[in-house]
Parts: C-alpha cells; sequence; structure tokens
C-alpha cells in the first residue's frame, strides 16, 4: 500500500536537476550550424524610419545576413494581434493599431526592433548590430496615461490615442448611492508601472528544415500551443501543422512569457527564409526595454457608506496605460480581470467601473503577476482603509461588518461574477491571532520610546482564477477557449506518464500532477512523470497563467485518471470473473466487493497491454485516456494579509517586522509548493510597494533600464514570512482547487502601504513607497503639526 500523498509537502521532483545544473533552458539548447541574432532597436519613443543602410554591417566578420522590418512587410508577414477583443461602452470594436513584427515605417517605443543581425557567433552579431545605420526623423513622444488622450496621436486613424472606453455596472444606481451616502471616501492615485525581470531573459532558436519544411521553435514561453496558433493563423508564417514549438525549462515568467513578441516571431521567419537556424537570448538591457510591463493605472474612486459603516456604492474611474501596442492579452486585463473584482469580499450592492484604455510611446502593457487583480485590490483596500480613518473605525471590524458570510454563498456581485464559496471572516480571524493584534498598541508603544514608527496594514483579497469558461470568455472577447487538456498513459508495469497542456516554469507541476494521479492510482509519485511544453507531443493546451494550472489543468487530469480507473474495473471484472459494479478500487488495488478476491493496479496495467485473458470484444488494448476540461466558473482564492513595519523617522527606511498571510486556496496538494508560491508573490508585492517604479521621461526615454535604477527585493529586504490556511474547497471542479500563484502579489501591496500611512500619519504615499517618499511625507507632517 502506498501513502496517500495529496496534502503532503513532497519534495520536488524537479529541483534535482535544477539545483545541479542539469536543467535544459532555451539557451542551453545548441543546434548543429546554428548561428546568432541580435536586433537593432530604436532609441527613439517615436519616430519615422527612413533610410536603412546595412551595407557596412553586412560586411563584417562573420556576418550572414541582416534583415530589416521593410522586407518583413515586403514578405506581407501579418502583425502581432491581440487575443481579446473590447467593446468600448458606445458599442464599437477597440481601436487595434497594426503591430508589426519589426518597425519598417515608424518606431513607437524605445527599444523596438527595427532589424536582425544574423552571424556565425553572438558577439558578431551584436558589433554588427552597431553599425546598421537608420535614419530616424523624430516626432514627438506620448508617454503618460493621464495626459495621452489630449496628446498628439500616436495612430493615425486612432483618435485621442484611445484604444477603448470601457464600462461594467450600473452607473446610474451607484450614483444614487453616492449622492445618499453618510459619508464618502475619495481616493486618486496611481498603481506604478512595473518591469517583470525573470531570472531568465527571453530566448528563442527557430530552426527551418528546408527538407521538409518543418519549423521548429525553442522559446520561453508560458504557452507554447498559444505560440504556435498565433504564428500560423494570424501571423501565417506556416501551416499549424508544420509548427512545433518546444518551451523547454524555463525560468520564471509571471506573466511575461505568455506573450507572442517581435523577437521570437522575426528569429522564425528570418530562419525560413534563410534556411538556417538562428538562437537569439535577450540581454537584460534589452529585457527592460523590450518585456511587456505590468500595471500603470491612474484612477480615481469613490465610495459611499451609511452612517453604521455598510458600504452602499462604489464609483472607479481607470485611465490604463496599453504603451505602444495591444500585447496579446492586453485589453483584458484592466476591464475584465480588474473591473470585474472591485467587489472584494464585500456586500457592496453598487458597482460602477469606467476604463479608458490609451496608447502611449512606451512598451507595451500587458499582464504581470496577477494581472488586474492587484490592481482592483489595490484601489479597494486602500480606500477602505481610508474610509476607516475618516470615519473613526477600527480598519478590521469596518472589513468584518461589509463582508460576505458563509451562508451567502453563492454570491451574486454586482460587477458579473458569482463567488461560488469562501468563509472570509475565518481567513481574517486567523491572520490577526497569528499577527498578534492585540498586543500591537504595546509594541507601537516600545517602537516610539526607541524613536521609531509603528504602523499595521490589512488587506482582504479575493482573486478570480482558472479563468472562465470558453463560452462566457468567447462572449466578453476572448480570442481563444479557456479550457485545458490532458492525458494519463499507464504504461505495460504500472507506471505512469501524464501530459499536460500546462507549462510549469517554477510552480513545481511536475510533483503537484504526480501526487494528484499518484494518489488516484495509489502508486508512487516517483512513478508518475509529467510531460508538458512541447506542441509535438501534447495535445492543445492553453499553457499557465492566471493560477489555471491545477484548477482547470488538474481537473482535466482528474479527468483522465478517472477514465482509466473505469477501464481497469472492466478489465478487473473480466479477470476476476464478476460485474464491474462489484468492484471497488482503492489504494491501487481493484477488491471484488465483500471477498478477498483482488488485482493490483499494475496487474492490471500488464493485462492491459498482454491481452491474452482479455474482454477484447469490449474493450480495446492499452491503458491511457485523455480528457479535457471546460470549467464551469472562475475560482475566487481570497485571504487576509497583515502587514506590520517600523520605520525611522530620520531616514525614512522601513523595516517589516512582520508579515502575516492567510490564504484560502480550496484544495491544497502539496503545502510546501503552495507556501513557496506565496513567498514569491509577497516578495514582488512588497517590491512593488517598496522598491519597484518603471519611469519613462518625457522624451520617452526609459530612465529605470538597469538594476542600477530599477530596484528589486533582495533577502535583507524581507521578513520570515508567517503563513497560513483556511480552506473552502472550490465547489465546481473536481479537484476543489482555486489556484494560488498570484496571491501574494494581489494582497501584499495595500497591506503594506496601509501599515506605512498608519505608522507615519499621513493619507496617502505614492508606491514605490521609497525611503525618500517617506521621509519627505513625516517631515511635511512634522511642519504641518509644528
Amino acid at each position: 500500500m502506498v501513502e496517500q500523498s495529496i496534502g503532503k509537502s513532497v519534495l520536488r521532483k524537479e529541483d534535482m536537476r535544477f539545483i545541479t545544473g542539469k536543467g535544459q533552458y532555451t539557451d542551453d539548447i545548441n543546434l548543429r550550424g546554428q548561428t546568432y541574432g541580435y536586433f537593432v532597436r530604436s532609441p527613439y519613443a517615436h519616430a519615422d524610419i527612413g533610410d536603412i543602410d546595412v551595407s557596412a554591417a553586412a560586411g563584417m566578420p562573420g556576418v550572414i545576413a541582416v534583415l530589416t522590418g521593410k522586407q518583413v512587410a515586403e514578405d506581407e508577414i501579418g502583425g502581432l494581434p491581440c487575443g481579446w477583443m473590447i467593446h468600448s461602452k458606445d458599442g464599437s470594436e477597440m481601436k487595434q493599431p497594426h503591430h508589426p513584427v519589426m518597425a519598417g515605417s515608424k518606431v513607437n517605443y524605445v527599444g523596438e526592433p527595427v532589424a536582425l543581425v544574423i552571424a556565425d557567433s553572438f558577439v558578431e552579431a551584436k558589433n554588427a548590430a552597431e553599425m546598421v545605420d537608420v535614419d530616424y526623423m523624430e516626432r514627438d513622444a506620448v508617454v503618460y496615461a493621464e495626459t495621452a488622450q489630449s496628446a498628439p496621436i500616436i495612430h493615425e486613424g486612432i483618435s485621442a490615442n484611445t484604444c477603448y472606453e470601457w464600462e461594467l455596472g450600473e452607473k446610474d444606481a451607484t450614483e444614487a448611492a453616492l449622492a445618499s451616502a453618510a459619508h464618502v471616501t475619495n481616493y486618486e492615485f496611481t498603481n506604478n508601472r512595473l518591469i517583470p525581470n525573470a531570472m531568465e531573459p527571453r530566448a528563442a532558436i527557430a530552426d527551418f528544415n528546408t527538407a521538409t519544411e518543418d519549423l521548429t521553435l525553442y522559446t520561453t514561453s508560458q504557452n507554447p500551443h498559444l505560440v504556435r496558433l498565433i504564428m500560423t493563423a494570424f501571423i501565417q508564417l506556416a501551416p499549424e501543422h508544420k509548427l512545433r514549438v518546444i518551451a523547454p525549462d524555463v525560468g520564471g515568467g509571471f506573466g511575461s512569457k505568455i506573450f507572442v513578441y517581435s523577437e521570437e516571431t522575426a528569429l522564425a521567419w528570418a530562419s525560413m527564409k534563410l534556411g538556417i537556424p538562428i538562437k537569439w537570448t535577450a540581454e537584460r538591457s534589452e529585457s527592460f526595454l523590450a518585456d511587456a510591463h505590468g500595471r500603470d493605472h491612474v484612477t480615481t474612486a469613490h465610495l459611499a457608506m451609511d452612517e453604521e459603516g455598510h458600504f452602499l456604492g462604489l464609483k472607479v474611474k481607470t485611465t490604463a496605460n496599453m504603451g505602444a501596442y495591444l500585447s496579446t492579452f492586453a485589453s483584458s486585463v484592466p476591464t475584465y480581470l480588474y473591473g470585474t473584482l472591485l467587489a472584494g469580499q464585500y456586500k457592496t450592492p453598487n458597482i460602477y467601473v469606467e476604463v479608458d484604455a490609451v496608447f502611449t510611446n512606451t512598451a507595451p502593457v500587458d499582464a504581470y503577476r496577477g494581472a488586474g487583480r492587484p490592481e482592483a485590490t489595490f484601489l479597494l483596500e486602500r480606500i477602505v482603509e481610508l474610509a476607516a480613518r475618516e470615519t473613526g473605525r477600527d480598519p478590521v471590524e469596518l472589513r468584518r461588518i461589509n463582508m460576505i458570510q458563509p451562508s451567502e454563498f453563492p454570491y451574486q456581485t454586482p460587477v458579473a461574477l458569482e463567488y461560488d464559496t469562501g468563509d472570509y471572516e475565518a481567513s481574517l480571524n486567523r491572520a490577526l491571532k497569528m499577527a498578534d493584534y492585540d498586543t500591537f498598541g504595546e509594541r507601537k508603544a516600545a517602537s516610539e520610546a526607541k524613536g521609531k514608527l509603528r504602523g499595521i496594514g490589512f488587506s482582504c483579497y479575493i482573486e478570480a482564477c482558472g479563468l472562465a469558461p470558453s463560452q462566457v470568455a468567447g462572449q466578453l472577447g476572448a480570442g481563444v477557449g479557456l479550457w485545458e487538456s490532458g492525458e494519463v498513459r499507464v504504461n505495460p508495469t504500472g507506471s505512469v506518464t501524464v501530459l499536460t497542456g500546462t507549462h510549469s516554469h517554477g510552480q513545481g507541476h511536475e510533483t503537484t500532477f504526480a501526487q494528484l494521479v499518484a494518489s488516484r492510482f495509489g502508486i508512487s509519485v516517483d512513478d508518475v512523470e509529467v510531460v508538458h511544453g512541447d506542441t509535438g507531443k501534447l495535445d492543445f493546451g492553453l499553457g499557465t497563467y492566471g493560477s489555471r494550472s491545477l484548477a482547470v489543468g488538474g481537473s482535466a487530469l482528474s479527468k483522465a485518471a478517472d477514465k482509466v480507473v473505469e477501464k481497469g474495473r472492466l478489465i478487473a471484472a473480466h479477470l476476476l470473473d464478476t460485474d464491474a459494479d462489484k468492484i471497488d478500487f482503492d489504494d491501487g488495488e481493484y477488491r471484488v466487493r465483500d471477498s478477498n478476491q483482488a488485482k493490483t493496479f499494475q496487474e492490471i496495467a500488464f493485462a492491459a497491454y498482454v491481452p491474452h485473458d482479455y474482454p477484447l470484444e469490449e474493450l480495446e488494448p492499452g491503458l491511457a485516456e485523455k480528457a479535457f476540461y471546460d470549467p464551469g466558473n472562475f475560482t475566487y482564492p481570497a485571504g487576509t494579509h497583515i502587514c506590520e513595519v517600523e520605520i525611522d523617522p530620520e531616514t525614512g527606511v522601513v523595516e517589516i517586522d512582520r508579515f502575516i498571510a492567510v490564504d484560502d486556496f480550496g484544495t491544497v496538494i502539496n503545502p510546501m509548493i503552495v507556501e513557496g508560491q506565496v513567498h514569491g508573490g509577497i516578495a514582488q508585492g512588497i517590491g512593488q510597494a517598496l522598491l519597484e517604479g518603471c519611469v519613462y521621461d518625457e522624451t520617452g526615454q526609459l530612465q529605470t533600464g538597469s538594476y542600477m535604477d530599477y530596484c528589486m527585493p533582495r533577502a535583507d529586504d524581507l521578513p520570515s514570512f508567517a503563513v497560513g490556511l483556511t480552506s473552502t474547497p472550490c465547489t465546481h471542479n473536481p479537484v476543489g482547487a482555486k489556484g494560488c500563484g498570484e496571491a501574494g502579489a494581489i494582497g501584499s501591496p495595500p497591506a503594506v502601504i496601509n501599515a506605512i500611512t498608519d505608522a507615519i500619519g499621513v493619507r496617502d504615499i505614492p508606491m514605490p513607497a521609497t525611503p525618500e517618499k517617506i521621509w519627505r511625507a513625516i517631515a511635511s507632517t512634522t511642519r504641518s503639526a509644528a
């Protein structure tokens, strides 16, 4: 009998190859006859392209070819599409400018590719790229979201630089609630732009076989099937069956590797054009310039309350910066992944949100860990905190009296979503206990005695994961379904190969999925191999993002495993000479009910492949099953984060004294992996709150283009996190899982800012709350008091 592994902290199977340097990342792969590509990028945010003189570069040692955006246009290669259509409130479709694979006539952000140099070595390609002479005629740049609609036009035919003007909710009812409220809290803020900075930069190798006309693309992707679909159906580089996309080990993504970018597309085109394999690996400076950025919202919000503190209405107006073009899923982030989450954990009866999405001469903006959910949570948890302070209420109790209660589920929000289950107070209460909230006053007094300032901040978040039924997603504008595929192949000896359309790039799928399937079959986790990331081996799948892998991909595998069990039951019934409905399967054995007759899972597997005694008239040989799972609803992880800080008023330096996260992720397969996901998310959320901020100057030049200027969180910036779990399993997927990958980045930023503003006694401080900003805020408060 093999011990049940679900709910156990099984050590990650994949870690041995990573910690011993045996991981196989894209840049580790080298093909026979491989060449190297290097991109010539625009130094201007907005400029027309005149002549491109490649003669000097083409004559340099080792150079094979120099290809330009003008040649891409001549070959009639399609542009990079956005995969989610949004309609404005007047019913019109969003405006989508042509996004060229490489710019041919005009550049629209610093770092946009205009040419590709291919050479025998990376150094030769890079040296030659510096010799490409591009004649630019600079234009005025549009940089900031708040002024984009009154600035010069970027894309011909798109007035006011506006992609769409979207709305959700009942405007009249919400305004009536504001008009009749006993108190209205107003809040204006910017959710700062971030640069993802995965540990592994983007990379690709394109290899065109001139004999078979097959194209293989190795790439750092979270979603290889989507890459294949877009490159074949939309960009039309090759027939779909002729393109194989392989995403090997990937060193982090955080959303930034979901999308289809110019570089891998240009590489594929160039390989087909030249008939040679070409590798490109981004330098970190290129990643800063050209990876899709995140966040960048400018928002005004109004929260209405009655005399008892019950929320009556929330009205929100957001301007979202899309950057120069629409990235693959950019349009959905400030709309259906943002506006639909503005109810949070609360029973606010009236909510109305307007979003204007605008183009600027900056890098495209798309999903970054949480994708719309962190922006919604920050808005809501900051304005609730402000409302508590303005009305003299305990911020914990104000949240508590407005929370949806367990008896009220399923709960229909006024912004489209229906929550299936939850117990928000359970997470809140456990977090308060873990934070030792009752003695906070003593700690605050102790800090004051040392000349320090201490504050505490709360954040009660909810997110929507698992990304929705395909039919609903299609109605909302999604260009693809959001189901997932899974296949379970039992080998003749009873070991199992699992194939999934999701992709693991740090989440631990090779362990978690193995636990899920091993537990169903009563076998060892070590007897399960998980395969992912190769369109040549797998059924079509939708990849990993939105914390969907276990809730959707795991559900597909669960259904496939159930099919295997049922076929095994029929085989066992034949071998044991009984009816199938009298066979029970448990702990890896098929047993005749009320009998000692049994067959092991391994014996049934062998019989399936060696069918000497087998019901051939009823069953085909073999033991492998597929399943496709389309979720019936989003899943809704939720929880409470509490941050406690101590601040030196002389320097503005923040020390996070403690950080508590209590989350409800439904069924948890591996608590250790979940805790690691939460830790990483909190680190990124603290990074946004305290350290990270992407800055462009008024000409569109990136001012934070290296780690000298863009500050990332380090170990000594972070406390030892205290993590806890509550559980209300998801009601509509067979695993009961809700997803855990983004929660830490969603709940943490408002908790940190609430703690800082509580400590220094100010209403607001913009992210990132650097020591300089905090010191100036303290100084301003001191002068005002004087």
